[in-house]
């Protein structure tokens, strides 16, 4: 679950450190106090975009920081997957954005956008007005259908997505490989012109390196040479030479040596010396004696050189990609030169996992619609909680002409929420009001078949109010009694149902506006609902009903806890 928010210098605000309980977590405040900010501070923690503006004015960084208990052993077996260390639990996500860039890091691993994505998804489900929307897209059908049904399905749609893909890969060979004679026969003859180029040429690896230092000291050679000469003169040659001159100086030093024996390191360092100026005027001088100049040798290697670039420019930048390629072709040549017995071997394999496929996508199809009539009585029972008293809601398959990955099911939702209607696509639902019931609806029916424990509700009570509200306020408790729930509401029905209640608040000093968040007490608790319920004056009869809101709230959770 989601311990702890940390934010510093986002939008407006300038710090705000909160602590989330594990059950009802409900944020209130006025319109406009901020609510959305920690919301987004949230979702960029998780990777969402950011732009520079939302680093507060006058600061150099900002910072998101979520803190994460995770009690889930087959959670933290897919943190280890991501290489996230995890130590009791424990898993600490921080987001910093400084200059435009944006560092992040997991457990102080710092990590790649997309490795903080996936890691999200393990942690935490956002529902925001935008994941309403995403009912409107029938693919979405699909997945919520699986996901309510994959203790029975996950095996089944494993299984056919790795039969799919052998299905897909001989069907598009059959696609690419079912050609005319002639051509084939253009084909074949171009692909033994390959073979026999890269056979001929017997590149070696390292070969090009070695090649290139040959050229370099080839067509440098009259260079080479000129600057050997000069350093065999400074070394070897005339009265001022090195060698003359360390010879000179040993002699001397032999002397003084004979005279006075403390300087008998110094006397053997000229020696040193004197022996590897000997040493090196005698390689020097091999060296160039050994230096030849051939033309004839240096077009060779040029000549090689350019094969070799020429067969890297078509088949391979190394040795490797170009035998890697070779190998390719004489698999083509051998296919070509048996290809009749090559179709009726892919045929053979193709048909035998199209049978398989379609084996399998008839068995998870069958599951499928077992599972969607136990997802329509369970969605139906949430509806109605949720005051859709006359709710019709069925799930339509449709089989596709061809099979996927996922099978052969298109699915839809249909709904009637009011008597005498008609049923219709979910598609065509448009109060956003109605949009958030239904998806608070299959939360709460998918939220024992979820790992994630964390959940988040955004403008769940869009378009609600009165006796709605209430029946909203009571599936949040449900869905609280089996995972973490944090919700932001402007409604005191949902507010009433916190388990814990928190107040974000905007003030300023004229010159600069801070939002700041808070737990309330349960005293501030009746405040901050009786502000809720009587708007700017706040009489004794407000207050009393957020008591009695508060008192009727704690006798529902009972049913729930």
């Amino acid at each position: 679950m989601l311990v702890n928010v940390h934010i510093n210098n986002l939008a407006i605000i300038d710090e705000a450190d909160v602590d989330f309980g594990p059950d009802l977590n409900i944020l209130t405040g006025e319109t406009g106090a901020g609510k959305s900010v920690l919301l987004g501070a949230v979702n960029i923690a998780l990777g969402a975009k950011v732009s520079p503006d939302m680093i507060r004015k006058g600061a150099d960084f900002a910072l998101v920081e979520l803190t994460f208990q995770v009690d889930s052993e087959e959670q933290l077996k897919k943190l280890e997957l991501l290489d996230i260390p995890v130590e009791e639990g424990v898993v600490i996500i921080q987001r910093r954005i400084k200059n435009g860039r944006s560092i992040c890091k997991v457990n102080d691993i710092s990590v790649t956008m997309n490795t903080l994505k996936n890691i999200a998804l393990l942690l935490i489900d956002i529902h925001s007005q935008h994941e309403h929307q995403t009912l409107l897209q029938t693919s979405r059908h699909l997945e919520i259908v699986d996901r309510f049904g994959k203790a029975e399905q996950a095996q089944l749609l494993g299984d056919l997505k790795e039969e799919f893909l052998s299905y897909k890969k001989y069907k598009d060979l059959l696609s690419n490989q079912e050609e005319p004679e002639d051509k084939r026969a253009r084909e074949l003859s171009f692909l033994e012109y390959e073979k026999d180029e890269i056979e001929k040429a017997n590149i070696k690896e390292g070969e090009e390196e070695e090649l290139t230092a040959v050229y370099n000291r080839l067509s440098n050679a009259g260079q080479i040479a000129e600057d050997m000469q000069q350093v065999h003169q400074w070394m070897s040659e005339g009265m001022g030479s090195v060698e003359d001159n360390v010879g000179r100086s040993a002699r001397t030093l032999a002397k003084v040596f004979e005279l006075d024996a403390d300087t008998e390191n110094i006397y053997n360092l000229i020696t040193q010396i004197e022996d590897m100026v000997n040493d090196f005027n005698r390689s020097v001088s091999s060296y160039m004696g050994e230096l030849s100049f051939e033309p004839e040798e240096l077009d060779e290697v040029v000549r090689r050189l350019d094969l070799i670039h020429n067969l890297q420019s078509k088949y391979g930048d190394s040795v490797d990609e170009i035998n890697a390629y070779y190998q390719e072709v004489c698999n083509k040549i051998e296919r070509y030169a048996n290809y009749d017995a090559y179709i009726e071997e892919v045929k053979g394999k193709y048909e035998a996992a199209a049978k398989k496929v379609e084996k399998y996508a008839t068995q998870l199809s069958d599951i499928r619609k077992k599972n969607a009539k136990q997802l329509e009585v369970q969605i139906i029972e949430a509806l109605k909680d949720l005051n859709f008293p006359e709710v019709r809601f069925e799930i339509v398959f449709t089989k596709l002409a061809a099979p996927t990955v996922l099978g052969v099911d298109q699915v839809e939702f249909m709904i009637s929420t009011n008597p005498g209607e008609d049923l219709k696509p979910l598609t065509k639902i448009a109060s956003g009001g109605e949009l958030s019931r239904v998806m608070l609806a299959l939360k709460s029916v998918l939220a024992d078949k979820d790992d994630v424990d964390t959940l988040i509700f955004d403008e769940i009570d869009t378009g609600i109010s009165g006796r709605t509200a209430q029946k909203v306020s009571e599936k949040l408790a449900s869905i609280g009694s089996m995972h973490q729930v944090i919700a932001i509401s402007h409604l005191p029905q949902i507010a009433a149902m916190a388990d814990q209640h928190y107040v974000i608040e905007k003030t300023t000093d004229g010159t600069s506006t801070v939002t700041n968040i808070r737990e309330l007490s349960s005293e501030e608790s009746v405040e901050e609902l009786s502000r809720m319920l009587g708007g700017a004056k706040i009489t004794a009869a407000v207050e009393a009903s957020a008591k009695e809101m508060l008192e009727l709230a704690r006798e529902t959770k009972k049913n729930y806890r």
